[in-house]
């Protein structure tokens, strides 16, 4: 078998013409080519079985639970990896040679980052943060962010050494001081936390959800003119309102003022992407919680009414109009959250777009989106009043019916989606004598509710 590069070289000239096309072709030795990816090697390291292999490869062996060498089958005495510094500079040689064949000189890997040097660096961060000393702590942190940025390997050398907890825990100790004074340095906190997610452990979340620290994410979400800024504070307050133990973390939040202005603004003005979903994320959290406690039931409802009083179920509705599914499942899931309660299906009632939306994304988006497309018609249905029957009529008139029976015949969604697309079509079938359905309503170009 041949291995090598090869490039094809034709005649240019206009007054001498190449009689045939002539193959360039550079054979890489086999000693330079990984046994596992039988590529050429940029990052030669050696086991203890006395074999080399390219870091990348060897460690995607190792993650995947082998416990042996891939070429003698010999279970590893351990897992170190010596550089193998003799073969890579011998392959940077053979590349710099044969460079008039298109190949590139293999740069010289970076040395990855040790798990006691991570540990070394967290030690000092602790130690910035209890002293409030915001250049030693940012140091720390821009050392950090270089390590991560060098590899995939060291991204996950950090990760995994419980850098997410000492980040939080500076991140807090920083905003109980004063978050406008240590502005700076809960930036590049929260930007080296961005990384990190969803690796956030119970420690790290206990530090996320002090009074002072959401008050801190707020507040760049508020305050800060950085885009990347707010999009690693709104990144960080959803992975924390995702925990289990979310209800405390909804009642801090409902106590810091403009938290339900600001994320209203996200939604509506589409930002991007990245801020809309996250966004769209922490919304649901926050109308979605459940407590049988009193205070935490109280704030829920504080919630939900502010975010309906300021147009939320119509912004919903528009962007469900023409939305990616990313979007349009995060979107759909905050408006069944607000048809649970009476105030936000009248809101739902009363937007004209409401009931052929829903219809149109059942089977058109994701499995997601149709099962809280049908959960939110359901709601509507079931809960109509005799005045608002007339949503069972519209529902018909736009093919619910239909849709409902295809459902059911490719078996999407669960048991419970299941259950509520029986019960609508027993509710809709009284309805039917006498009604036309419209197959098809294109909606793609309405960007407002009638």
């Amino acid at each position: 078998m041949v291995l090598g590069w090869t490039r094809r070289r034709t005649g240019h000239g206009t007054k001498k013409k190449q009689p045939r096309d002539l193959d360039m072709e550079a054979l890489i030795p086999n000693h330079f080519l990984c046994p596992i990816s039988l590529d050429l090697m940029k990052d030669p390291v050696t086991l203890s079985s006395g074999i080399t292999y390219d870091r990348q490869s060897i460690d995607t062996w190792l993650e995947a639970g082998n416990f042996t060498c891939p070429v003698t089958n010999q279970v590893l005495r351990n897992f170190d990896q010596i550089p193998n510094h003799s073969l890579r500079r011998m392959i940077q040689e053979w590349c710099t040679q044969n460079k008039h064949y298109g190949i590139e000189r293999v740069p010289t890997p970076r040395i990855p980052v040790l798990p006691m040097e991570v540990s070394e660096i967290l030690f000092s961060i602790g130690a910035s943060a209890t002293r409030l000393d915001q250049h030693g702590c940012l140091e720390c942190v821009h050392k950090i962010k270089k390590w991560g940025a060098e590899s995939e390997r060291n991204k996950r050398c950090i990760s995994e050494n419980g850098t997410a907890s000492v980040l939080a825990g500076a991140f807090d100790s920083f905003a109980t001081d004063c978050i406008k004074r240590n502005a700076t340095v809960c930036e590049e906190i929260l930007s080296a936390l961005s990384w990190m997610l969803p690796a956030f452990d119970e420690e790290a979340h206990k530090y996320l959800g002090s009074q002072a620290s959401l008050h801190g994410m707020v507040w760049f979400l508020k305050m800060s003119d950085d885009l990347s800024v707010k999009q690693n504070a709104i990144l960080a307050l959803k992975e924390l309102l995702a925990c289990h133990d979310r209800n405390k973390h909804v009642d801090a939040l409902a106590e810091i003022g403009g938290v339900n202005e600001v994320l209203f603004d996200f939604i509506r003005e589409k930002i991007s992407p990245t801020i809309t979903k996250a966004s769209l994320m922490v919304v649901f959290y926050l109308v979605s919680s459940s407590s049988s406690s009193s205070s935490s039931s109280k704030s829920s409802e504080k919630i939900k009414s502010a975010f309906l009083e300021m147009g939320l179920v119509s912004i919903l509705l528009e962007i469900l109009v023409d939305s990616e599914r990313g979007i349009c499942e995060r979107a759909l899931g905050v408006l069944d959250s607000l048809c649970d309660f009476q105030d936000g299906r009248e809101k739902a009632y009363a937007n004209a777009l409401t009931i052929p939306v829903l219809v149109k994304k059942i089977l058109r988006v994701s499995e997601m989106a149709t099962e809280y497309s049908i959960s939110a018609i359901w709601k509507l249905c079931k809960c109509a009043s005799s005045q608002e029957e007339r949503v069972l009529v519209e529902a018909l008139q736009v093919g619910t019916f239909q849709k409902l029976l295809l459902v059911l015949q490719v078996r999407c969604g669960d048991d419970n989606t299941k259950e509520k697309t029986t019960e609508l079509l027993k509710l809709l079938n009284p309805y039917r004598a006498g009604l036309e359905c419209i197959e098809s309503v294109d909606f793609k170009n309405i960007r407002r509710s009638f």
